[in-house]
């Protein structure tokens, strides 16, 4: 290579086009190479405990195992290793949520190839990614002039419960797609509710709708 240093990545992500899209774009940057690609969070985990990368492209919602977890995990085990989170979900709700979590940047699967590449590169240096918009509410909640939501109280497990409730699943549902038990998903449910002063299901959908919390 010439002394080249090359940025060695893994893409976690489920849908197939996406992560098309990802190594082309990476492949024509130059200086990075996609050394492996998994479609799940247990998936993740073991690559990420048994190889060694340079950046890890995550996305949040996963099957089993999700991005939050992993990214967790990372954080335990490989406290050096860069995380840009790449997610569907609104910036200005989870960008903050992963940011703290220990991620190294945020950004929408809706931003320009040129984003992409820029925010791979300054993570990759150490330095943290932020769009303009994530910036300003950083600092806002920083300063302490940011008024909190209700679902912006609640942790970040249980907001993925809350979502996925919002959604109209059933606790059973929700207890599959999280690996959890009925009853777990249920003690979370009300801490939920009371936390966010809503009394239903029907109340959390209605509260996601107004909020435009949903995909």
């Amino acid at each position: 290579m010439g002394g080249t240093v090359v940025t060695r990545v893994l893409i976690v992500e489920d849908h197939q086009i996406v992560r098309e899209g990802l190594k082309k774009i990476i492949s024509e940057a130059g200086e990075m190479i996609v050394t492996d690609e998994v479609t799940n969070g247990a998936e993740a985990l073991a690559k990420i405990d048994s190889q060694e990368y340079d950046l890890v492209l995550l996305d949040l919602s996963l099957p089993g195992r999700n991005g939050l977890d992993v990214l967790k995990h990372i954080r335990s085990h490989k406290p050096d290793l860069p995380v840009l989170v790449i997610s569907v979900y609104p910036e200005e709700d989870y960008g903050v949520r992963v940011l703290k979590a220990g991620a190294s940047g945020y950004l929408s699967k809706g931003s320009a190839a040129s984003d992409l590449i820029t925010a791979m590169r300054k993570v990759v240096r150490g330095e943290k990614y932020l769009s303009a918009k994530l910036a300003d509410k950083l600092i806002g909640t920083i300063r302490g002039n940011h008024e909190l939501f209700p679902h912006e109280t609640l942790s970040n497990r249980e907001y993925q419960v809350f979502r996925l409730l919002a959604s109209g699943k059933t606790a059973m549902e929700v207890s599959l797609e999280m690996s959890l038990s009925v009853k777990t998903i249920s003690t979370y449910r009300m801490r939920i509710l009371a936390k966010m002063k809503l009394k239903n299901n029907a109340d959390l959908t209605r509260y996601a709708v107004q909020h435009d919390l949903f995909d």
